[in-house]
């Protein structure tokens, strides 16, 4: 059986295409990479200022090694995935309540809004005095921050199911529980794993902040105490391993939950499989 030349370039062509596309979002990652590298081969500063990429991978390797690394990430993760999930839960069981009345949506609305605005780290000076420094003075901010993120959006994604489809469901003999469950749980909950999304982006850098100067461990502890010692290859190690584990997060684990839910729910079609 022959294959055409044809057929087999355009085959080849589209999936070097689709390769390259996955790999385009490195493109300003390698471009800053570039440039830290030129200049500091340029200008030669201070490496208390700015190290060079060498001795951060250095310090990286040095802090793999030692378990540093993996103490402190550990610690980290295990503050994120409590409080966030004390967040997420009571966000949404509440925002699902508050949502299903508008005149009681309108009525939280505007405490909502106010706490809201009040960062979550704002609060640590005075949680300090009540909870003291540790794990319960972190947990509670995170909440603090996920839940106002997650209430608001599942207020929202309740309210914008259309009255019409529950009704009709209604009319069908469904009972109340059953159309909360098959119209408008589905109909919300694009927005509150949009809710999600956000509200551990913003409880991950709470986390971190809090973790400064409120914890004896934690990613966010080991900046503070590089910044003593003026370890600037400490503190830039850091940095990018609260960002790549903040992508690997939102990519690989929350991305993917949510197409997968929406597409279960029947919300979107998967285009690739039609195809």
């Amino acid at each position: 059986m022959s294959v055409e030349p044809n057929k087999v370039g355009n085959t080849v062509g589209r999936a070097f295409g689709n390769l390259s596309w996955r790999f385009i979002p490195a493109a300003p990652f390698l471009t800053v990479l570039l440039i830290w590298i030129v200049l500091w081969e340029a200008l030669h500063p201070s490496k208390e200022t700015l190290p060079p990429v060498r001795d951060v991978v250095s310090a990286i390797h040095d802090l793999a090694v030692s378990g540093m690394l993996a103490q402190n990430v550990t610690a980290s993760l295990g503050r994120l995935v409590l409080g966030s999930m004390l967040g997420i839960v009571s966000g949404v069981v509440a925002g699902f309540a508050v949502g299903l009345s508008r005149n009681i949506a309108e009525m939280f609305n505007p405490l909502v809004i106010f706490f809201n605005a009040i960062s979550g780290i704002v609060w640590l000076p005075l949680m300090m005095t009540w909870l003291g420094i540790g794990t319960l003075l972190i947990v509670f901010l995170i909440w603090n921050t996920v839940f106002f993120i997650v209430f608001q959006n599942t207020v929202l994604g309740v309210q914008m199911v259309p009255e019409v489809l529950e009704q009709g469901v209604r009319s069908l003999g469904a009972s109340w529980l059953e159309t909360l469950r098959t119209v408008t749980l589905p109909g919300a909950l694009p927005y509150i794993l949009t809710g999600i999304r956000s509200g551990l982006g913003f409880g991950w850098r709470a986390l971190i902040a809090a973790e400064l100067v409120g914890s004896t461990s934690g990613l966010g502890r080991m900046i503070f105490d590089a910044a003593e010692y003026h370890r600037s290859d400490i503190i830039l190690s850091g940095c990018l391993i609260i960002g790549i584990i903040a992508m690997i997060m939102d990519r690989w684990l929350l991305l993917p939950i949510e197409r997968h839910t929406v597409q279960r729910w029947g919300l979107v079609s998967n285009v690739e499989e039609e195809r």
